[in-house]
């Protein structure tokens, strides 16, 4: 399913989620899971992750999982799942450290050195693709790469950033600034990429979300042809799908707040909003138009003045859904700055 042929309109970005008649994990073939804020924070599942993922699995539905954090190799990630109860094999996993060796091997020669500022996961899919990891700026490398890990020291960054300063190629697995730990949110990779900004100057190339060669490294080693990706970030995984031209279910258990969804620019408006991933095995309510305000379930929405209004009752999540519809629709191709403090307290989402 396109996007396109929901609730975008030509020319113009999404203006209300879309509403799906049956579960979500019927409606597509293949789940492409974020995991980081989705499936688990640090070591530990989600609540309702597993025991979601596992029904839509049993039901048909291809669980892969793509993430932005480069630190891990895939079957390191896969072992984890599988030992949180979700059985993977690392032909499961898609990383942005798959994607950027893929986009470093197509532009430097077979065997090059490569200059690895990361973990594991780096140095691993490097070697995959036929490059030689290396560790110093001395080592004649043919391209810098950075990557997420967090033992990352102050002597690594230089590293990176005498190299860059030689003009060495930079290449990023993913500019995330943030990623969510079990006691809260940490500097990410993108951080520490603005590290290395600040002392060498410049800009890296990116692959992974929402950058066009994750989609590409993900659907390679996927095949999806209905795909439903799923996320916590509007600008890494949102945007990625929305690139990518295909649907997105965005959940609340990570980064993303209801205030930040209701300023969602064209790029970061998802197709599907839910709590949880138990959302994917639920048919997702529609938003209707009703006078010059929007309705989802027992809410009505709308804009007055400067102000985003709602009324009603029933579960917070249609509230937000019709809330949507009035900031997107009002804010067309830009951010809706619209008060919503008070609409989003009325709903128990503030």
């Amino acid at each position: 399913m396109n996007e396109r042929m929901h609730g975008r309109s030509e020319g113009t970005g999404r203006r209300r989620p879309d509403g799906c008649p049956s579960a979500l994990s019927e409606a597509y073939d293949t789940a492409l899971l974020d995991l980081d804020g989705v499936v688990y924070a640090g070591g530990r599942a989600i609540a309702h992750a597993v025991e979601s993922l596992t029904t839509a699995r049993d039901g048909g539905m291809h669980l892969a999982y793509v993430t932005n954090n480069a630190a891990r190799t895939p079957r390191t990630v896969a072992d984890q799942l599988t030992g949180l109860g979700l059985p993977t094999g690392p032909d499961d996993v898609i990383t942005s450290a798959q994607a950027v060796a893929r986009l470093i091997s197509e532009q430097v020669p077979a065997g090059a050195r490569v200059l690895a500022i990361g973990g594991e996961g780096l140095v691993v899919a490097l070697r995959e693709r036929g490059l030689q990891p290396v560790f110093s700026a001395d080592d004649d490398p043919a391209a810098v790469v950075q990557g997420f890990d967090p033992t990352l020291d102050w002597g690594r960054l230089a590293e990176a950033a005498y190299a860059v300063q030689r003009g060495v190629p930079w290449f990023a697995s993913n500019t995330d600034l943030t990623i969510p730990r079990e006691r809260g949110i940490a500097p990410g990779n993108g951080a520490l990429v603005e590290v290395v900004r600040t002392a060498a100057g410049g800009a890296p190339q990116v692959a992974g979300k929402p950058r066009p060669p994750m989609h590409r490294e993900t659907v390679l080693r996927t095949g999806a042809r209905r795909p439903l990706v799923i996320g916590d970030r509007l600008d890494t995984d949102i945007e990625g799908a929305y690139h990518g031209e295909v649907d997105a279910l965005l959940v609340l258990t990570g980064v993303t707040t209801p205030a930040e969804l209701l300023a969602a620019p064209p790029q970061h408006r998802p197709a599907y909003v839910d709590a949880d991933l138990r959302g994917l095995l639920a048919p997702q309510p529609g938003v209707t138009e009703d006078g010059d305000g929007f309705r989802c379930g027992g809410w009505r929405a709308a804009l007055a003045g400067d102000t985003l209004t709602v009324a009603g009752e029933g579960a917070p999540l249609d509230g937000l859904r019709a809330l949507c519809a009035a900031a997107w629709t009002a804010a067309g191709d830009g951010s809706c700055t619209a008060d919503a403090g008070k609409a989003l307290a009325r709903i128990g989402m503030e």
